[in-house]
């Protein structure tokens, strides 16, 4: 499948980096409606970027495009410096056979809102079957990382449980202990805790936290403000397909610019939080 626009190389990308994100002039379109309309956007390595925004405003779609779950309809993504989803012949960019995306998409992990765990796995079969198939590595190297993993989310004791028997907040931990089992460059997360109840948000957001802490370049769409005020480095704010401000969450949270943003966060944010 051929796409149909020019290809703009990358003049700026960071060499020598892990997990630099690049994204250039980005559109995607569902019949009329157009969902991102050129979005601009570069996420350093080891960056913590939290998006907003209300729903319908394309920040998900933004998320999904980046290891091209959702296929472009202009503009160019690359994560250190390698085109996602695409490759160049002269002067345009031709999709990639599903194994080769499928080989990208072991750089970039992705942990979904609805855990999207495997029902008739246990919770280290789960973290164990993509290192596995995906990257061929063996049984046992795999299962050691994954006890680990499971360690480090809270869970060394779920291993063999199954994800009907976990609750929500601990499926979700090892859903990312499964994204990170491929030692990504980038790690996605869509509204990681939009499915859980209330009381089960902060055993998710802590494990989050601690990878913001460790320099794990994470973008994370979420409407738990006052997480992405607490551990982002940046907050960009998207709104009909556009950014419409970014900037550190003391600029963004303290002193919005833009009327737009303004009334966002005069509506979603808790009292203590009011402008």
């Amino acid at each position: 499948m051929s796409a149909t626009y020019t290809v703009h190389k990358s003049a700026d990308a960071v060499q020598g980096t892990r997990g630099f994100v690049e994204i250039r002039n980005v559109h995607k379109t569902y019949g009329t409606n157009h969902v991102l309309r050129g979005i601009d956007l570069a996420i350093n390595p080891g960056e913590v970027v939290a998006i907003l925004g209300p729903s319908g405003s394309g920040k998900s779609t933004l998320l999904r495009t980046i290891n091209h779950l959702e296929k472009l309809d202009a503009g160019t993504i690359r994560v250190d410096a390698e085109l996602m989803g695409y490759k160049v012949r002269g002067n345009r960019l031709h999709e990639l056979r599903e194994h080769e995306v499928l080989r990208q998409r072991t750089h970039v992990g992705m942990v979904f809102q609805n855990f999207n765990l495997f029902p008739h796995l246990t919770a280290l079969a789960n973290i164990t079957e993509a290192p596995i198939h995906a990257q061929k590595r063996t049984k046992a190297e795999a299962t050691a990382q994954a006890l680990a993993l499971l360690e480090r989310v809270g869970l060394s004791e779920k291993a063999d449980a199954y994800p009907r028997q976990l609750s929500g907040g601990q499926q979700q931990r090892v859903a990312i202990a499964r994204a990170l089992a491929l030692n990504p460059k980038v790690v996605l997360f869509d509204e990681p805790t939009s499915a859980l109840d209330p009381e089960l948000v902060g055993e998710v957001l802590d494990v989050i936290r601690s990878l913001a802490n460790e320099g794990t370049t994470l973008i994370i769409v979420t409407h738990e403000m006052g997480f992405a005020r607490d551990v982002a480095d940046r907050v960009v704010f998207v709104d009909g397909g556009n950014i419409i401000e970014q900037g550190t969450p003391t600029e963004i949270f303290g002193s919005p610019q833009h009327r737009r943003t303004k009334e966002f966060l005069s509506k979603v944010i808790e009292p203590a939080f009011h402008l």
